[in-house]
């Protein structure tokens, strides 16, 4: 009984379902050891003491027949066992053995492993099949090799290396949320799809961390997720009193920092969700500064004009930055150069006439290099350089927020650039 309790308690399982299971065992190495199958066998099991009682059953008729006589008893015979028996009664012989043999108690153990296994399974899929696409906490049970093995509830599941974020290390009695994708039926038994790179594990830590969310006051519109590196998520307000862009980002960017956190590093861009295509374009892009924009509805592809400083910005760190504005929009955008304009349609974004001005070119001999600034840090250089911002033209005309959105510079590093900016003539 301390065995059976321990078990349960281990393998997360009703006990009523293991003391079957034993009894279901004990049924079949009795069979095999001592009786046949045509035998009709019940095993008792005290639930208090631990003893257990082998019956053989069968049932009281006035003549026994010979195809079925392992299930029957005269009435002469079950004087033996009953004071009045009865045709029709059932009579209880008490056959317990006195040990089981080496083959026979094999058989039991084969039963018992087969049987648990099957509830296991049937308890693992009960529990998860209504948890779909929501969020679990997981503890690191074990990893091997590239595999990552998770306790959900007391039930392992394998986290494969396609669903993990890249660069992340996992180590033991770590403690991870993770996304419950799908809970599916196989031939080895149910199997949990989980997942750390879903788009949707963003969706719910931050259906956690922020409650206007939860409540509905803000809406998450559309995901774009480079997992580990960058997410750009789309928001919009169901209430005009709530900024959806300041309650996802909270004071001091606490919120969003704390899915950062989570994601093992990972950048989350915020921005507002528009109607018109055109604006969310425009601000799925940011922090890049954009000139015009050409839409074709009906192939859902975008031309994206840009000053030659502000292309580096749109297409980003390795086509990161309008990779994601792609999967954000649902657009294929094409970044091009202002002079690629047709002659007459200089025109901006933002008006009919006198948009944002195009950077003139400059002579190779006049290009200042980034490193030549002065006051700036070697280690800011390289983040610079990281996002193709390596000449003083291409800073012009960036402000500290825009600067602060790469990757890895703060508004005080920023600052610090603009200010050397600044400074050359």
């Amino acid at each position: 009984m301390a065995a059976i309790n321990q078990l349960c308690d281990e393998k997360n399982l009703p006990k009523e379902v293991v003391i079957d299971t034993v009894k279901a065992a004990l049924r079949a190495a009795y069979r095999k050891d001592y009786g046949n199958r045509e035998q009709n066998v019940d095993v008792d099991l005290d639930d208090k003491s631990g003893n257990i009682t082998v019956y053989l059953l069968k049932e009281v008729v006035k003549k026994v027949d010979p195809e079925v006589k392992e299930l029957q008893i005269t009435v002469a015979e079950a004087k033996k066992y009953l004071k009045e028996p009865k045709v029709g009664d059932q009579v209880k012989i008490d056959v317990t053995p006195i040990g089981y043999g080496r083959i026979a108690a094999q058989s039991a153990k084969q039963v018992i492993i087969q049987r648990l296994q099957e509830a296991e399974r049937e308890i693992m899929y009960q529990t998860f099949k209504d948890r779909e696409n929501e969020l679990l906490n997981a503890l690191v049970h074990r990893v091997e090799r590239n595999q990552v093995y998770v306790d959900l509830d007391k039930v392992t599941a394998v986290l494969t290396p396609d669903q993990q974020i890249p660069g992340e290390r996992y180590f033991g009695v770590q403690r991870i949320k993770i996304y419950l994708d799908k809970v599916i039926k196989t031939t080895k038994g149910p199997q949990l799809l989980i997942s750390r790179t879903h788009p949707n594990l963003v969706k719910k830590l931050l259906e956690l961390e922020i409650p206007e969310i939860k409540a509905g006051l803000v809406e998450l519109k559309a995901i774009a997720r480079a997992p580990g590196v960058r997410c750009k998520i789309a928001v919009a307000s169901t209430d005009a009193k709530v900024d959806p862009i300041g309650s996802c980002v909270g004071q001091k960017g606490v919120r969003v920092q704390n899915v950062t956190e989570e994601l093992n590093g990972e950048r989350v861009d915020v921005i507002q969700w528009y109607e018109d295509h055109e604006k969310f374009i425009e601000a799925a892009l940011s922090p890049a500064k954009i000139f015009r924009i050409k839409i074709n509805k009906d192939i859902r592809r975008a031309s994206i004009y840009v000053n030659t400083d502000q292309r580096p910005l749109a297409i980003g760190k390795q086509g990161q930055n309008v990779r994601l504005a792609s999967q954000l929009t649902g657009y294929e955008l094409d970044i091009l150069d202002v002079k690629d304009l047709p002659a007459g349609q200089e025109v901006s974004v933002g008006g009919e006439e006198g948009g944002a001005p195009v950077t003139p070119s400059v002579p190779k001999e006049h290009v200042i290099k980034i490193e030549n600034l002065e006051g700036l840090p070697k280690e800011l250089v390289e983040k610079l350089a990281g996002a193709n911002l390596t000449d003083v033209e291409q800073l012009k005309g960036l402000s500290v927020s825009d600067i602060a959105s790469i990757e890895g510079i703060d508004a005080e590093s920023a600052k610090m650039v603009v200010d050397a900016v600044k400074k050359v003539k």
